[in-house]
């Protein structure tokens, strides 16, 4: 699986999900600080990379554009530090691929995570 870290999440989590064995891009890393959230969809969807953010506008974009696919892995912890949600992550990474690879918007919160398979419709 591979991974592109948005801007509102720190580079640590790239560096840390490299460590683990993974593909991972911060945006810093391809010249993409100052990208569109179209053109980091784009990417994403082009490149097969699951987007990590903590923007909640990811989310609503899959849902408005009724996208299948890149996955989004969106942090909503009270603890935002880097190490924290890379440990989180971390500790979640078998419970979400199937969801990711299938097409998905993960939640990843303080007490539980919410998974939303992808596109998502009105019915």
């Amino acid at each position: 699986m591979k991974f592109l870290i948005d801007n509102a999440i720190s580079p640590v989590i790239a560096s840390g999900l490299r460590a683990s064995g993974y593909e991972a891009l911060h945006v810093r890393d391809i010249g993409m600080t100052s990208a569109t959230d179209q053109v980091i969809f784009d990417y994403a969807r082009n490149g097969g990379y699951v987007i990590v953010t903590a923007d909640t506008d990811f989310g609503t974009l899959l849902a408005l554009w009724l996208y299948s696919q890149p996955s989004a892995i969106i942090f909503r912890t009270s603890d935002k530090r880097p190490e924290s949600q890379l440990t989180l992550l971390r500790g979640h990474i078998n419970e979400i691929t199937e969801a990711l690879l299938t097409g998905s918007i993960v939640v990843l919160e303080d007490t539980r995570i919410r998974i939303r398979l992808l596109p998502i419709s009105a019915a």
